[in-house]
């Protein structure tokens, strides 16, 4: 008699062409992810060839419930994790029935402004370290702490190892390898100052695929802490008091940035961002207030400033690129739960695009 794991672990094709594909998207909230699967007839590696789909947008708090209908376009596939063969998850954008992005669509307008030519001759590079907490199902509160107590002291956790320091690492390394199954570009892991606290990041990523591959692995991630049954918190600061936030810093260069000179680049660059700092701010994830306060590696959300090296600043260039004279920055603002398609298209727009 078989198991149910033996089920699951089915191998389609020793019997059918047919694939399943998981259609993911955003949901009204704009941070809460929602998926359904189909059955094609076969392999598929052209979002263009996938078929649309539709939804119940007043279930998802993106329609009215007298005309509900959203329409799926597919934008972006990778491979299948969890049934892996020639399965895919298929990121999608959503619009009405009349082919209008509805309002929760970022992603359409980052594309836009992604493949202006002015953008697109500037090939801009992207690096997306995400922070999240994990957090006991039952009581929501960070794994690995006390029910309604705390922890020692932030130190030993950063990069920690062992029973007492490093809570949720196989939640951790198996999305790390899913991610690289999926065809993700992620590029490392680490636990983070705060015990239950983890960051991995994606890229570098060119324009909007930086958006697509973020928003994939944060659903891997998800599906992976619903099997470990852990709730995943993308909230910019979780735990109020002496603790860290978390955040979402984007690494971001252009062609002129990493050529010769760049560094000249590099700094017209930031001295436009300060200039659009309250906008950005605006853009760069809810909750944010209670993150930046000028502690805790953050600067204080009503003041720009930048630094190399300087963890406290909200932007901050590496030794490496001063050294250089080339290269890229941090930007260090936006929130853990900001939305990709937002701030990796707005910083393009700011630093190439306008002319102040």
């Amino acid at each position: 008699m078989s198991l149910l794991s033996d089920l699951i672990n089915l191998n389609l094709s020793d019997t059918t062409e047919k694939i399943i594909a998981e259609y993911i998207w955003i949901g009204g909230s704009g941070m809460d992810l929602r998926s359904k699967a189909r059955t094609l007839s076969g392999p598929v590696d052209d979002p263009q060839k996938l078929p649309k789909w539709n939804y119940d947008g007043s279930s998802t708090g993106q329609a009215p419930g007298e005309d509900s209908e959203v329409i799926l376009y597919p934008q972006a596939i990778f491979k299948d994790p969890f049934r892996r063969g020639n399965n895919i998850l298929v990121m999608c954008d959503a619009y009405t029935p009349a082919g209008e992005p509805i309002p929760t669509n970022k992603r359409c307008s980052a594309a836009k402004i992604f493949s202006h030519p002015d953008i697109v001759a500037e090939v801009p590079w992207y690096g997306i370290e995400q922070e999240y907490t994990l957090l006991q199902k039952e009581v929501k509160w960070p794994i690995g702490w006390p029910v309604g107590g705390y922890p020692g002291p932030q130190g030993p956790y950063y990069c920690g190892i062992g029973a007492d320091k490093a809570f949720g690492r196989d939640i951790v390394d198996s999305h790390y390898k899913a991610c690289l199954y999926a065809g993700i570009n992620i590029s490392g892991i680490n636990g983070e100052v705060m015990p239950g606290q983890w960051e991995f990041q994606v890229g570098p990523a060119v324009g909007i695929s930086a958006g697509d591959e973020l928003w994939v692995a944060r659903y891997i991630l998800e599906r992976i802490t619903e099997i470990a049954g852990v709730v995943l918190s993308f909230d910019p600061k979780p735990i109020q008091g002496d603790w860290n936030g978390a955040g979402a810093h984007t690494n971001y260069s252009t062609k002129s940035m990493r050529n010769d000179g760049g560094y000249e680049v590099i700094k017209k660059a930031i001295e436009k961002l300060g200039l659009k700092h309250k906008e950005h701010i605006a853009a760069y994830g809810e909750g944010n207030e209670r993150r930046l306060t000028g502690r805790h590696e953050t600067a204080d959300i009503n003041t720009f400033l930048w630094g190399v090296a300087n963890r406290g600043a909200s932007i901050r260039v590496g030794r490496d690129t001063e050294k250089a004279g080339k290269g890229y920055f941090e930007d260090r603002r936006p929130a853990s739960n900001m939305d990709p398609y937002v701030v990796t298209s707005m910083i393009a727009e700011t630093t190439i695009l306008w002319k102040p």
